[in-house]
């Protein structure tokens, strides 16, 4: 690994515009991490890389880097880019636990983190960093959200997750796990109980359904549902999968591990949601892809189909009259998620959009005083690094509006 990392960095260009970073959606300080590195200087690589991104190693793992990063990289108009996020993460893994993170001193002002995702996380950090007393509320046993119960081991070994927790608890920040905000405990009570300000990061959590006939059936499976515990499930020997995006690829790759012998996805036009990596690594694991799929119903033999015909331009222009019945042993319904409602539905004058996502203002501040939201639950899915980028922006206006007159 050690000897991989060094010829990556020399093939870096230093380039003066460095469209890697550009690429970023947190601008990663990409050429001053190779130049420290190069200098020997890797806890000083570390620390850079922390400040800007605190989930920096998580990103080195699963971010989509050949639309991002590597895909802006000079050197691959060419030829191959530099492989960054193989650097970073030589740098972020060797580091992270071993890292002194600089806190300013406790304000004793207290503030409430909602959900231990992505954002969550990200926001926490950087609220204790700023001198808050920080306590996260996660509904699940463990912390990580869909990072923890959406993203297969084999992506995201849940190791680095325990060691963000020990992390978080070195800096002070309570963690409060099995705790629904919404249930026995609201939003009001947490500012009863002197919170100064609510940060929300619940992510996304309910499956979209398809609206056809069918999906409640035995043989039927959400795929954040089915990814939360795969071992539960018996899905049998063939397994039908619905939509064509990351989550569908995890789902494919997850069930192909756990005894399923022919999984295929099907989709309704030709694009694939997913990253090009993704859609490669689940090929070569052994999943077949079905285009031009309209989804009819689902029922004891399987999905209902209608053949769509597709263009050149992977456009509609036709369709076979018959439906197409496909036999499978289980579906697994895997074409996106939007919020859950208990938050709102017991947090009076919470605003959400008509999809569901929490309404906040250029400062992520939500409709009500001093609760802001980021991550998924306001953009709907994206990814680990845009939720931490959102986090970022929202706790320097939090930071702002809980200084004032301090």
């Amino acid at each position: 690994m050690a000897s991989h990392v060094i010829d990556e960095i020399n093939r870096c260009l230093q380039c003066k515009n460095p469209l890697c970073r550009q690429g970023c959606p947190i601008s990663t300080p990409i050429p001053q991490m190779i130049e420290l590195l190069k200098a020997h200087k890797l806890n000083e690589a570390g620390e850079m890389l922390f400040d800007n991104n605190p989930l920096s190693l998580i990103c080195s793992v699963i971010c989509n880097h050949e639309q991002q990063c590597e895909g802006h990289c000079i050197l691959g108009r060419k030829g191959s880019s530099v492989q960054i996020s193989t650097i970073e993460h030589y740098i972020s893994d060797t580091c992270l636990d071993n890292m002194q993170i600089s806190c300013l001193p406790d304000n004793g002002v207290a503030v409430a983190v909602i959900g231990s995702g992505a954002a969550g996380i990200a926001a926490a950090i950087q609220l204790a960093r700023l001198g808050y007393r920080v306590t996260i509320f996660d509904s699940k046993d463990r912390i990580g959200g869909v990072m923890q119960y959406g993203i297969p081991e084999f992506r995201l070994p849940k190791s680095i997750l325990e060691r963000f927790k020990n992390k978080l608890l070195a800096l002070g920040i309570k963690i409060r796990l099995n705790t629904t905000i919404g249930n026995a405990l609201r939003i009001e009570n947490l500012f009863r109980d002197d919170y100064k300000a609510v940060f929300i990061g619940t992510g996304v959590w309910r499956p979209r359904t398809l609206g056809v006939k069918g999906e409640s059936r035995g043989n039927v499976l959400f795929g954040i549902d089915y990814l939360a515990n795969p071992n539960e499930h018996n899905l049998g020997q063939t397994v039908a999968i619905i939509g064509m995006g990351d989550t569908a690829m995890d789902v494919a790759r997850t069930s192909l591990r756990h005894g399923a012998q022919k999984v295929t996805l099907y989709g309704r036009s030709n694009r694939i949601g997913a990253s090009k990596a993704q859609q490669s690594y689940t090929q070569l694991d052994g999943a077949d892809f079905e285009f031009g799929k309209q989804i009819l119903e689902i029922n004891e033999q399987g999905p209902l189909f209608r053949q769509l015909i597709l263009d050149e331009a992977g456009n509609v222009c036709g369709e076979e009259a018959e439906p197409l019945q496909v036999q499978a042993d289980s579906v697994i319904i895997a074409v996106s998620q939007g919020p859950r409602r208990r938050l709102v539905d017991t947090t009076k004058g919470l605003e959400i959009d008509e999809k569901g996502f929490l309404v906040v203002d250029e400062n992520g501040q939500t409709s009500l005083p001093m609760v802001y939201a980021a991550g998924d639950v306001v953009t709907g899915p994206r990814n680990v690094v845009k939720a931490v980028a959102g986090a970022k922006k929202v706790v320097a206006a939090m930071h702002a509006k809980l200084s004032e007159g301090r």
